[in-house]
């Protein structure tokens, strides 16, 4: 498909692990191929790279900077569109050195018995389709967000990669990283009460994911708000012309429409096959709050917004809000706008402090103040009055930065994407055949909360989750006795 945008183990301990959860099934069940590529400490690891875009891009990076760890190699790549493929296969000859094997069609690179994971990047309409694809082959698989915007699309892959003996991660990478961690340590210790709502608000000022190809591959800012956006989307030229890839493979089971090279690389803007800002950010922000909360689904959500900036044909909303209440009794709000980019940040409000994050998706900037709790319980009686820009707050608050020793220190931006410590944690995960730290479940609960909010939106109803059936609702979930 497309994207446009180690330890060593005996057979004896390799049956122990089979038991556990990742390994369902039984070790009959393995095939002679599957058991000798039980992976040493030392045996290189051989990816292919599924999707060819901008992300893939850094998948290579992130395998190439993870080979200076543990052996691991990105042996062949594979794209519908020959530039992108062609472009993929260059980066990877520059940085390993070596000559990948090159396919248009996923099921000629699953083919290669010598592939041990392979990393899905594509449009976010094709990731649980290829994922279970990918699991089917054999293959241990790295699968971007969101694991999937369809509803019945997450449960076949959730259930297809639960059913099988393969290592799979979803590429919520914060649930690697040292100060999400942090977080919850606190939140779980209590340092902040019951918690009682959660707010998220990441902004830019931009057009996002709308841009114009150059001779760099990089997308330029396109701020200009004179421009006639219909005209130029009519009038732009594109790289990508319809013989060089395969437009009805790209579309999966998607409805039929003339071939679009604006869709098609630009995917996220329209609805079918993106839900945009909710498939993209609010798929790290369901899931950092369902790492904080230890939760797995909301009970409901209602969601607003619209095309308020960029009229630029786009069908997903440049400025959204979504509301869901969750089953421990808090309230969590995200919200977005393209139209400005003020201070981005994350509030948790417990009641006997709060959580704050600086900055926007990825910040690692927290602070822990008792500012907000019990011992202020009107602002106007024992709170703080604030004469100019608060900081830190009081020092009775006893407000500090939160700092993880060995990490790096925290700032109001946070890991690349490209952090590497994620993908390392899925190579050793599948070395030793144990769950990644962000596995399917985790993966079908992010999806879960941006599918349910997306249909929000564009039905205008709140909507209810059904745990027991996995169904949305248009109302609250009846209870059946029978179902216990």
């Amino acid at each position: 498909m497309t994207e446009n945008d180690g330890k060593s183990v005996s057979r004896r301990d390799f049956v122990k692990r089979a038991g556990g959860a990742v390994l369902a099934g039984s070790w009959a069940g393995m095939t002679a191929r599957s058991y000798a590529r039980i992976l040493g400490a030392n045996d290189r690891i051989r990816l292919g790279q599924l999707g060819c875009g901008a992300r893939s891009e850094g998948h290579v990076h992130m395998t190439q900077m993870a080979s200076r760890q543990t052996p691991v190699e990105t042996a062949a790549v594979c794209d519908l569109w020959s530039l992108a493929r062609e472009q993929r296969a260059a980066q990877v000859k520059k940085l390993f050195n070596l000559e990948p094997q090159v396919y248009a069609y996923s099921e000629q690179m699953l083919a290669r018995e010598d592939i041990d994971g392979v990393m899905i990047a594509t449009g976010d309409f094709q990731h649980a389709k290829l994922c279970a694809e990918v699991v089917r082959a054999g293959k241990d698989c790295y699968v971007e967000k969101p694991f999937a915007n369809v509803l019945e699309e997450a449960k076949e892959a959730r259930d297809t990669v639960k059913a099988s003996k393969q290592v799979v991660q979803v590429g919520t990478q914060h649930r690697s990283q040292p100060y999400p961690l942090a977080v919850r340590d606190l939140i779980r210790a209590g340092r902040i009460g019951k918690v009682v709502q959660i707010e998220q608000e990441w902004n830019v000022n931009q057009e996002r994911w709308r841009f114009r190809e150059d001779d760099t591959g990089m997308p330029p800012r396109l701020n200009d708000e004179k421009m006639d956006w219909a005209k130029w989307l009519d009038d732009r030229p594109s790289k990508l012309r319809e013989q060089d890839t395969d437009w009805k493979r790209w579309l999966l089971d998607k409805p039929f429409r003339p071939f679009d090279p604006h869709a098609y690389l630009e995917f996220r803007l329209y609805k079918d096959f993106s839900s945009g800002i909710f498939d993209q950010w609010l798929s790290h922000g369901s899931d950092l709050v369902h790492l904080w909360m230890d939760e797995a689904y909301p009970l409901s959500v209602v969601s607003q917004g619209g095309i308020f900036v960029w009229d630029d044909r786009r069908e997903n909303p440049d400025t959204c809000i979504a509301a869901f209440v969750y089953p421990k009794g808090f309230l969590y709000t995200y919200r977005t706008t393209f139209g400005n980019s003020y201070r981005s940040f994350s509030r948790i409000l417990g009641r006997e402090g709060t959580i704050i994050n600086y900055g926007g998706e990825g910040a690692s900037l927290f602070v822990l103040t008792r500012e907000g709790g019990k011992s202020e319980i009107d602002p106007w009686d024992s709170g703080p009055v604030y004469k100019q820009v608060p900081g830190m707050g009081p020092e009775k608050n006893g407000a500090e930065i939160v700092r993880v020793p060995g990490a790096p220190p925290p700032d109001s931006i946070g890991p690349s994407d490209d952090d590497v410590t994620h993908l390392l944690n899925w190579l050793q995960a599948m070395r030793e055949r144990k769950q990644p730290n962000a596995n399917v479940d985790h993966g079908f609960s992010h999806a879960i909360a941006c599918i349910i909010a997306t249909q929000s939106y564009w039905s205008g109803k709140r909507l209810y989750w059904d745990p027991k059936r996995e169904e949305i609702l248009d109302h609250p979930p009846v209870t059946d006795p029978a179902l216990g």
